[in-house]
């Protein structure tokens, strides 16, 4: 017998209670913790233990084909940056543009940049050895400088095409691209900014936290890459994805042109480019042997073995609460409170988000259940409610989230101070926005 609504709701948080306890209190790992917590789940719901089992599988598996292969070379991308002195290259000349004293603005400019383009995961791996070294050269504390990153990214993601969800939910509530895109960017920035610098200026008085070690500078009389050399690596794989999103947005379906551009632009194929270019280009500039190259690209994956594993175990804790039932419970809650569209969508957007950890499912979800709404009521500001979806999928990211263990694991983070810094800070990514959202609409 399907258990009810609300008992699946007190499973989905005595689950979530219970893995928090067995990951800060009895250090449990995060893979087990998180297994333990979908049986949790899965059988108090009144799944077999079997099936529970194959649930959490294929979620694990779904999300490992997704991340794996990104989060894996842009970790290459990003060692091989770090040892070869591009990373300090790039933040010395960034630095020296802004200034020390406005080096909060350097970090936006590069998360504006590359998050516009690229999957949150990418973005990070991209620009954290430059973060690092930056914290180490400014003396600024890290969280001053991780936190915005974290920040504007994350808005990237949840508001601007050409990422999927934003786009999905352009198209199923017949929303105008470009329209998304400015309204996106008045009502992001500010968000963003809020929840970033300004959230990381109260974060750093209570929170000391020690940045990763930046990677042994090169030895002097090993020359480094020119700051046009390194800024060509890190825009490669951005240009590659930019046009292949272009080529979605003004190409036929069936143009030869557009296979090109969006095979060439798939992340995976974006980055083997920019990792086969950099190793081609700093054996040669920076003298480094194939051996010294291939030890490298080791070292990187290596060290991101448990964090995938813990990452990809999220997703099977997010695919056992859905196909428990908890998700359309959430749903169905936000629906019988019969709410403004706009608050509406964000909320079903939200609690879908905090269901299932996937901001894309949130967004495409959400959107899909309110399209009929908007065909009923032409008075429905439709970029306005692309946008409030946009910030409900960033609320609340909590352990059944693969991005919050990305975060964990690249920062050197507790669980405990993940959840005091960038759950908080998507926490106010979600409501700053809904607030922003409704002011806007307000005055148009």
């Amino acid at each position: 017998m399907p258990a009810s609504p609300a008992l699946l709701l007190l499973l989905a948080l005595g689950a979530i209670a219970v893995l928090v306890l067995l990951v800060t209190w009895r250090k449990m790992n995060g893979f087990l913790a998180l297994f333990l917590a979908s049986l949790v789940v899965g059988i108090g719901a009144g799944i077999p233990p079997l099936a529970v089992l194959k649930h959490f599988q294929d979620g694990l598996g779904a999300t490992m084909g997704g991340i794996a292969a990104v989060i894996a070379l842009g970790a290459m991308l990003g060692k091989l940056l770090a040892e070869s002195g591009a990373a300090q290259v790039l933040a010395e000349r960034f630095s020296a543009f802004f200034g020390p004293a406005r080096v909060g603005w350097c970090v936006a400019a590069l998360a504006i940049s590359v998050g516009l383009v690229t999957w949150f995961a990418v973005g990070l791996l991209l620009l954290l050895p430059v973060i690092v070294t930056l914290s180490h050269q400014t003396r600024r504390p890290f969280l001053l400088l991780a936190l915005p990153l974290l920040s504007f990214l994350s808005v990237m993601h949840g508001l601007m095409p050409p990422h999927p969800g934003p786009v999905a939910a352009i198209a199923a509530l017949g929303a105008n691209t470009g329209a998304v895109l400015g309204w996106g960017f008045l009502i992001g920035l500010p968000t963003a900014a809020i929840a970033g610098p300004w959230f990381a200026r109260l974060a750093v008085q209570h929170l000391a936290i020690d940045p990763p070690a930046p990677a042994s500078p090169p030895p002097s009389d090993r020359p480094r890459p020119s700051f046009a050399t390194t800024l060509s690596l890190v825009c490669l794989p951005i240009g590659l994805m930019m046009l292949a999103s272009a080529a979605e947005l003004r190409l036929p379906a069936d143009h030869n042109l557009r296979h090109i551009l969006t095979t060439l632009g798939h992340p995976v194929f974006a980055l083997t480019l920019a990792v086969l270019a950099a190793s081609f280009l700093f054996q040669r500039t920076c003298r480094f042997t194939r051996a010294e190259i291939l030890a490298f690209t080791e070292q990187s994956v290596a060290g991101i073995g448990t964090a995938l594993l813990v990452v990809a175990a999220g997703g099977g804790f997010a695919r056992v609460l859905k196909e428990a039932g908890v998700a359309s419970a959430l749903a169905n809650l936000a629906g019988a409170l019969h709410l403004p569209p706009l608050i509406f969508g964000w909320l079903v957007a939200a609690c879908i988000r905090v269901a299932t950890g996937s901001a894309t499912v949130a967004i495409t979800t959400a959107s899909g259940l309110l399209a009929p709404l908007v065909i009923a009521d032409p008075t429905i500001h439709r970029e306005m409610l692309v946008l409030a979806i946009g910030c409900g999928s960033l609320f609340l990211s909590h352990l059944n989230d693969g991005g919050f263990w990305i975060v964990k694991e690249s920062l050197g983070l507790t669980v405990g101070q993940t959840l005091r810094t960038w759950t908080v800070t998507e926490t106010l990514l979600g409501l700053v926005g809904l607030a922003a959202v409704l002011a806007v609409d307000a005055l148009i």
